[in-house]
């Protein structure tokens, strides 16, 4: 079972872990230590990959990541283009990873990497081989394509090293074989790893960092702002604030009660998380993704669009992901359209509707999202688009209303299922639509990249 990663246990989770506080009659500090006893008190390694992007880029070119003044953005873009990742080096001047290209400083003489997002993968699944040198896939989590944790518990007998050591020499291979610099959190549980990384483990010389209870109080409590801490967004950070939350330290000597009644179970998960409780296990990784509530799809234009030209791309999105309802076997009932105005303008609407069935049908998607943008649409250029699907059901119990066209419905969906299986065969630009070939149509582009970058 898992709190910090997955929801869908939370709530059996939690109710565990009161069954174990209200079982022992003690003083409430005898409580936590009890709890603690109960914890699974593993010895887990989070390992992050510095810089991921830039720091690939940088062992392509055969120059130092610390040392070059390089970032990863499609400068072909223009000065709006977003930045996916900066050097340390140019971290180290404060440049963040997240800006855009006109936001850097004119003084220095930076690099500019278009994006290679197959490669990184490639050399995500190489240092995933370095982590399978040393322990079995079982005992393995990939958190992300530059995370991920590690359950070296029993393994530390076999290799007759401690914890520390056996990271320094996962990270020391990382770096001989792959030219990666990573940084490794060390905690008895997940959460535990996850945060002595972050906070700890990212300012020290080794890049290791390793945390047991007693360093939660000393490490953690001081921490703010309180969105410093994993799993604190800027929004929980305001509300935490209003109560007079300003520390972690704040949160956890906070009544775990009060905490449930102004914020549910995420209040009281968050309470356990400032006192480094999670009983995660790697073992369940299976389990540890939740199942998606939504489907989206966004994209920066590369030039303003007019209104004629915008239908085609937000046809092209509701393709994609109707295409990802139907592979997930959802339907959906709230459809959103948000649109974004050029700088030049600025604003943009972001609207929804809750339709009164659920439906899977991308012409009645298409025809939603239109609907929406006739009502708000101001006649500005826009540059960005998205379209956005919740409030999802299984496609296994649809029941069709009397004011349905069943058998349209039925031959559409059943049309784009086979759409779906030429794509999954032969690629995603086997089938497309006519109106995709037009000049300012951007399906066919986008299909040959992953997350909007080219491969």
């Amino acid at each position: 079972m898992v709190i910090f990663l997955y929801k869908n246990a939370v709530c059996f989770q939690l109710a565990f872990i009161e069954f174990i506080v209200y079982n022992v009659d003690t003083k409430a500090g005898e409580k936590m230590e009890t709890l603690k006893d109960y914890q699974l008190n593993k010895n887990i390694l989070c390992i992050d990959l510095k810089s991921f992007y830039a720091s690939v880029e940088c062992v392509l070119r055969g120059l130092d990541p610390f040392k070059t003044p390089l970032v990863v953005a499609d400068k072909s873009r223009g000065g709006g283009s977003i930045i996916l990742a900066v050097s340390p080096y140019l971290k180290s001047f404060g440049i963040p990873s997240r800006c855009r290209i006109f936001e850097l400083p004119k003084n220095l003489d930076i690099i500019y990497a278009k994006p290679q997002m197959q490669t990184y993968l490639e050399y995500s699944a190489k240092v995933v081989g370095v982590y399978l040198d040393y322990i079995s896939e079982e005992d393995l989590y990939v958190y992300s394509i530059d995370e991920a944790f590690l359950d070296i518990t029993n393994y530390l007998k076999y290799y007759k090293k401690t914890d520390v050591a056996l990271a320094a020499d996962i990270l020391n291979d990382i770096e001989q074989k792959l030219g990666l610099t990573a940084t490794c959190g060390i905690g008895p549980n997940m959460l535990m790893a996850k945060l002595s990384m972050d906070i700890d483990a990212k300012n020290t010389r080794s890049n290791i960092a390793k945390w047991t209870y007693d360093d939660i109080p000393k490490q953690l409590w001081p921490v703010t702002p309180l969105s410093k801490m994993w799993g604190i967004g800027h929004r929980m950070e305001a509300h935490l604030n209003k109560l007079g939350l300003f520390t972690i330290g704040d949160i956890a000597n906070y009544p775990k009660e009060k905490l449930k009644r102004r914020f549910g179970v995420l209040g009281e998960e968050l309470w356990y998380h400032t006192h480094g409780i999670d009983l995660s296990d790697i073992k369940d990784k299976d389990r540890l993704r939740a199942k998606p509530k939504s489907f989206g799809s966004g994209q920066v234009l590369f030039r303003d669009y007019n209104e004629t030209e915008v239908m085609t791309i937000i046809l092209e999105m509701v393709d994609e992901v109707s295409r990802r309802l139907r592979i997930a076997k959802k339907r959906c009932k709230t459809i959103s359209l948000t649109i974004g105005y050029t700088k030049t303008y600025g604003g943009g609407f972001s609207r929804q509707v809750t339709i009164e069935q659920p439906t899977a049908s991308a012409s009645i998607i298409y025809q939603t999202c239109l609907d929406l943008f006739d009502l708000y649409y101001e006649g500005y250029p826009i540059r960005t688009v998205s379209v956005h699907l919740s409030k999802l059901t299984d496609s296994k119990t649809y029941q069709y209303s009397l004011f349905e066209d069943a058998d349209s419905l039925e031959k559409e969906y059943k049309l784009h299922e086979t759409i779906d299986k030429i794509k999954d065969k032969f690629g995603k630009n086997a089938v497309i639509r006519t109106a995709s070939e037009q000049e300012h149509a951007t399906a066919k582009i986008r299909n040959k990249q992953i997350g909007g970058h080219h491969v």
